[in-house]
This record gives structure tokens, sequence and C-alpha cells, in this order.
């Protein structure tokens, strides 16, 4: 500096420092963030609440089944998710029992067909072949013909058919039929307003018959089939057909009383439909599809559905579906729906009679739940006559004429 200069002097500066906030202090951040992390760790209690916490990391494995009415069990949610706390997922694909039981199975993990007959079938082929085959019997589901009040008055007031009445029950909802009767009036080809369905407020010009599915793929009406053979001309002994001459000439005889042809799934959605009424007033079914819509039916309106009803054939015939297991994965399902507690408590709660590890059905489960639900109880009343199924063999020779339908192994005889 030179001298006689004054000394420059730099004046100090002023900064101003922002200052640093973290992501956890700004607002916009916090307004977006809380409730996403409130949502996941909702999410992580509710896995941790059912036992599927760690489904994300597990691996899901996928069976294949093929099956009919049954597949109400696998497509039901909550079944669904007590599957998936097992590790498992069900991929359904709809088939009747014996179309099934007749037909490719190999890339299925396991098959549920409705009936012991067409479960027959399967064992025997998978035997033949030397193939994997594990049979589990988780529940039953007795046959009955599904209709509605005024027809199950008519046949009552034309002693076709005697009501079930539960103390305190104006309008009964189950009612006994006896199948001679019924089927001497179809053989007759007598008119619904020919027995009084006039009296009942609607008239309805059509034969009485009963709608079964198409004989050829539905194990429910093989079942009907064989109920009817047992019945009809059979009289007190309750003879079935013993030899291919006798289920021939039965086949033939019986044809005239079966209306079949619908798949098995559109014969009951043809019953809860408003045209039902109409257009097939009585079909065959199970149980359980009927308790089922009862039960929902009560818990959205808090009363049953009086105005739709059954019939119990007094010849008990009490079907029993077979889950056969295909490889080891099926049978590990088949294992889970026979003796997990919450897969049989959901399978009674959708109606069918759960068995025990003998085979027999488990005490009265069902009635305390159907009492505790509001729904009445049928009482499966009975004239001491159980029917039998004829041979495999010649049930199946019947099927083919009854329903114009292709042999298995050469059964049938001519039509």
């Amino acid at each position: 500096m030179a001298i006689g200069e004054r000394r420059v002097v730099e004046e100090p500066r002023l900064a101003v420092r922002r200052h640093s906030s973290s992501l956890w202090s700004r607002r916009g951040f916090l307004v977006g963030f809380l409730p996403a992390l409130a949502a996941v760790l909702t999410g992580v209690v509710a896995l941790g609440v059912s036992g599927n916490i760690l489904l994300p990391l597990e691996r899901i494995i996928t069976l294949e089944g093929k099956m009919a009415s049954k597949r109400d069990f696998f497509e039901d949610e909550k079944v669904q998710q007590i599957l998936m706390k097992h590790h498992l997922k069900v991929h359904i694909t709809s088939s009747g029992s014996r179309e099934t039981a007749v037909g490719d199975i190999s890339s299925y993990d396991f098959v549920f067909p409705s009936g012991q007959p067409a479960g027959d079938l399967i064992t025997r082929q998978r035997a033949a072949e030397n193939a994997y085959a594990k049979v589990h019997r988780p529940f039953v589901s007795p046959i009955v013909l599904s209709t509605y009040r005024e027809y199950a008055q008519a046949l009552q007031s034309a002693g076709i058919a005697t009501a079930q009445r539960a103390a305190g029950q104006d309008k009964p909802l189950y009612y006994v039929l006896d199948m001679h009767k019924f089927l001497q009036a179809v053989d007759k080809r007598l008119r619904w307003n020919d027995i009084g369905i006039r009296d009942q407020g609607i008239a309805n010009a059509n034969r009485i018959l009963a709608q079964s599915p198409d004989v050829c793929g539905a194990n429910s009406a093989g079942t009907y089939l064989a109920l009817v053979a047992f019945t009809w001309r059979s009289g007190a002994s309750g003879e079935v057909p013993a030899t291919d001459e006798e289920a021939d000439a039965r086949a033939r005889a019986i044809k005239p009383l079966m209306e079949q042809g619908l798949p098995a799934a559109d014969v009951f959605r043809t019953y809860l439909s408003a045209e039902g009424k109409g257009i097939a007033p009585v079909v065959v079914a199970y149980e359980h599809q009927f308790l089922a819509y009862q039960l929902r039916y009560q818990a959205e309106s808090q009363k049953v559905d009086s105005e739709r009803v059954l019939l119990y054939p007094a010849s008990q015939f009490v079907t029993q579906p077979q889950f056969i297991a295909l490889n080891k994965d099926g049978d590990r399902l088949g294992e889970l729906i026979t003796r997990d507690p919450e897969l049989r408590q959901r399978a009674m709660e959708l109606g069918f009679r759960i068995l025990d590890p003998t085979g027999e059905v488990a005490g009265d489960q069902l009635t305390r739940f159907l009492e505790d639900r509001g729904v009445p109880v049928p009482s499966v009343e009975s004239d001491d006559t159980r029917s039998s199924m004829p041979r495999l063999r010649l049930l199946e020779r019947m099927i083919s004429i009854v329903g114009d339908c292709p042999a298995v192994d050469g059964s049938a005889g001519s039509r």
C-alpha cells in the first residue's frame, strides 16, 4: 500500500444461511406420506391377524381342478382366503361329473365328481393306467327336488307330497315326496292343471316332470336316474337291474319319465330366476345348493324365501362327493378340506353335511348352525327304504340309453 494512501478495509459481509429442513419436517411431504404410512401399517396388521403376513415371501401353488356343483365351495371367498393361508390357490374348470369321468384329466391336480359312480369310473381308469389317485370324502349332500310353494301344495293336495311342519312354522319349507306316486303322475302324462294347481292361484298346462341336468354329463342327473330306476316298477322289493338285459329294459321304460338337457349349473340358476316358476317348476338339485341360497337370503333380508321349497324323496338317496387327488399337491388339498377345522366349518356354512373321519355325518353341527341363522332345519324323514344304485357298468348302460350319449367302455346296449 502506498504512503499517504488510506488503508482500505473490506466490510464484513453478512451471510444469511437457509435452515436445512429434512423431508420429515416438510408439511407437503407429511400430508402425502402419513396417510400412505397408515395404510401400509393397517395392511400389515391385517395380514398379521389373518396369518398371511409372510405370504408375499412364500411361494403360492395354484392347483387345477375339474368339477361341477362342488365348485361353489372353492369359489367361495372365505374358502379362498383360508387356502391362501396355506399358500394354495385353486383354479376350477367347470364340467359335469360324468363328463369329467370320461374325459381327459391328465392336466389336472384333482377332480371332484359329485357322486360315487363318476368317482368309481375315474379311480378304476387311474388304476388301469397305474396312475396316482387318492380319494377324500369331506362332505355329503342329498339329492332333492327344488320347487315352489304352489306346486308343493298342489302335490300335497293330490296326496303325492306331505309337508314337514315345524313348531311355530306357518309355511313349511320342506316336503316329503312319494316318488312312486310322483312317477305315476308323470307316466300318466298328467298336467299341473290336472292336479289342481289353479287352486293355488296359478295355471300351468305343462306335464308334471322334474327337470334335471344333462344325464350324459351331470352326476345329479345320473343319481336321479338311479332313483327313478329303483322306484319305477320295482314294487315293494326295491329291485334294481342286475343284468345287461334288465338294465336296457329298465332304461327304455324310464326314459319317458326323465326330462333333462340343461347344464347342471343352469338348472338351479333357472330355478332361482324370476322365470323359473314357469320354465322349470320342479328341478333336480343338491340340498346344499338350496340351503346355501336360503342362508344368503336370510342374511340379506332377515327372513327365508318361503316361496321356494324342497321336496325330499321318501326313499333316501345320499350322494357322496369324492375328491380325487391326481398328484401329491392335490392330495395336500384333499387333506386340508377333509381335516382343517376352518374349511370344515365353512363347508357346513355352505350347506354341506360334513363327515367325520369314519365317513359318517358329523353330529348335528348343521342343525345347530341353521337354527342359529334362523333357517328351518329339514327333517330327513324316510319310509325306511334306501335307494340302491345299479352296479356301475349297468348304470352306465342306462345313462347311455336314456341320454342318447356315448357309451363308456362299450357298455351300452341297443337303443
